[in-house]
């Protein structure tokens, strides 16, 4: 019984981040800028909930060629190829396609990986309810940690700022200008990602 609770539950969620009509703005706010209040892991993710979906041939990371003054095991995101890149030893990264913020919500500077959390929880602040409440859309107060959470599988959060890499729940949005500022990434590869990258690392945005 359990085994068929769990393949319903898996197939539910495949849907849920395959549906075609999914549109820009539905849950687009996981990667609005977030004032504090984000939670960590949370402890009721079942194993349904921790199959990350599939990432594209066309969009999946690989290792390149790629010289860098920074530090191996640093992070440098270009927001304007909308690439990711991951430093390696001898001249490689390892270079991943992510979501960045649209116009109006990139930003740049160094900082560090400050917290690491495994499928976080998110809370919206006032500000963000209040903005899409103006649209005509009601956000929740509290999304618990999991498959249907904006944040997606995994977060890195970067200094003291309100930004964040992190997963999405909307893996078409990956190549894409439409957050707030955060870096999204397919939900397999921030697991990847958050495998490799320590805390303290140095993050660079372009």
């Amino acid at each position: 019984m359990m085994a068929d609770i769990l393949r319903a539950a898996l197939a539910l969620a495949v849907l849920v981040l395959a549906a075609p009509g999914a549109e820009a703005e539905t849950f687009t706010s996981g990667t609005f800028q977030i004032f504090g209040g984000m939670e960590g892991s949370s402890d009721d993710v079942t194993a349904a909930q921790r199959v990350p979906g599939p990432v594209p041939e066309n969009l999946r990371s690989r290792v390149i060629d790629f010289p860098s003054p920074l530090a191996e095991g640093s992070v440098l995101v270009r927001t304007w190829a909308r690439r990711l890149y991951f430093i390696l030893p001898g001249g490689k990264a390892i270079e991943y396609h992510v979501g960045v913020g649209r116009d109006g919500f990139t930003w740049s500077g160094t900082d560090e990986i400050s917290r690491k959390a495994e499928w976080p929880d998110w809370r919206p602040p006032p500000e963000m309810i209040a903005r899409e409440r103006r649209k005509g859309r009601d956000l929740p107060a509290f999304v618990p940690g999991g498959p249907g959470n904006p944040l997606g599988a995994r977060a890195l959060y970067i200094g003291d700022t309100a930004f964040r890499i992190h997963g999405t729940t909307e893996p078409w949005s990956i190549g894409q200008a439409v957050s707030s500022g955060c870096i999204r990434m397919f939900n397999a590869e921030v697991i990847d990602l958050y495998d490799r990258v320590a805390l303290g690392a140095t993050v660079v945005v372009e």
